[in-house]
């Protein structure tokens, strides 16, 4: 969902809890891409007890920070770890820390840090991801949380999850793009040479994602559609442009995207129309239409399904940031 909330006249403090055997890469990843967007965020990396903690890999990490500045944070992103360092019940120190983040404080879990926040409560009644691995034993162990293994990521409102390892880049794409537009968080993937949008649906683990030897891909018909998003391309169209039958398309397009044609196109005309009502003062209507969707009443179903909120809330929110 879309947080309404007012932006902040400081850097937004995110503090990064790393817990016994974290993975390195995740537990790096929300400094490189929230640091990189232009000084709104304010990065720090902390440990339930301010001591060094080991990694999965042959080193440990030291930090400057203890759980003090978890009180202090807009933001908590709990780092993944390996499944056999998730606790079966969180040991105190760790629900200690916890305990310290301010009751509005956003909450997010990268991969495994899920089974972290569900074992402190956080998740009670919510939806929820992890990785796809872990899942049967994530039900088994929380079966009051609505669990989805097949997307990237879920933005519950305060609480956000999100799958293995590279979707933690994408929720931290999100976190920006959600604060401050499209505009930054595309710049942002730029500058850390990183897809610009995976949309938290998308699913986490695609059969085959590189087409098989002599096989033709649906990338360039991708680029094809990316073009004429205001044109009412079908899959018949989209086919056509492949050459290929429509079975084998939608086949190969779902194999290598992990969506069917028509689920990704409304995401990618969805995406496009976020950034115009960002970007631009046209009309709803005009927005839909340059997007492909037939009036501006299709565009609100479509945006509202997405991050629950109109056109017009959509784009006064990004007015007031800029």
């Amino acid at each position: 969902m879309l947080d309404m909330r007012s932006p902040a006249r400081r850097p937004e403090r995110v503090a990064v809890l790393a817990l016994d055997g974290v993975y390195p890469f995740e537990l790096g990843i929300p400094s490189r891409i929230l640091g990189a967007a232009d000084g709104h965020y304010e990065v720090l990396t902390c440990t339930v007890d301010g001591r060094p903690v080991r990694t999965n890999a042959d080193f440990t990490v030291g930090v400057e920070h203890g759980p003090e500045i978890l009180e202090t944070a807009d933001t908590v992103i709990v780092a993944s770890m390996p499944p056999a360092f998730i606790p079966t019940e969180l040991p105190g120190e760790v629900a200690a820390a916890l305990a310290r983040i301010r009751p509005d404080a956003r909450i997010v879990s990268i991969c495994t840090a899920a089974f972290v926040l569900a074992a402190a409560g956080l998740l009670d009644g919510r939806r929820a991801t992890t990785h796809w691995q872990v899942a049967d034993l994530f039900r088994r162990r929380y079966p009051r949380i609505e669990l989805d293994p097949d997307v990237l990521f879920v933005d519950d409102g305060r609480i956000l999850t999100s799958a293995g390892a590279a979707s933690g880049v994408d929720i931290c794409l999100h976190i920006v793009r959600t604060d401050h537009g499209s505009e930054l968080a595309n710049a942002v993937a730029r500058r850390c040479v990183v897809p610009p949008f995976r949309d938290g649906g998308q699913a986490q683990y695609i059969d085959q994602p590189i087409p098989d030897s002599g096989a033709a891909s649906t990338a360039v018909t991708r680029d094809w559609a990316l073009e004429r998003l205001d044109e009412p391309l079908t899959l018949a169209d989209l086919a056509g442009h492949a050459r290929m039958s429509l079975r084998t398309f939608a086949r190969r397009f779902n194999d290598e995207v992990g969506l069917s044609p028509g689920r990704w196109l409304i995401q990618q005309r969805v995406a496009r129309a976020r950034h115009l009502l960002e970007s631009s003062d046209l009309p709803v209507d005009r927005v839909a239409a340059e997007v492909g969707f037939a009036t501006g009443a299709s565009l609100r179903q479509h945006l509202h399904a997405a991050i629950g909120v109109s056109p017009q809330t959509y784009r006064r929110t990004f007015q007031q940031t800029r």
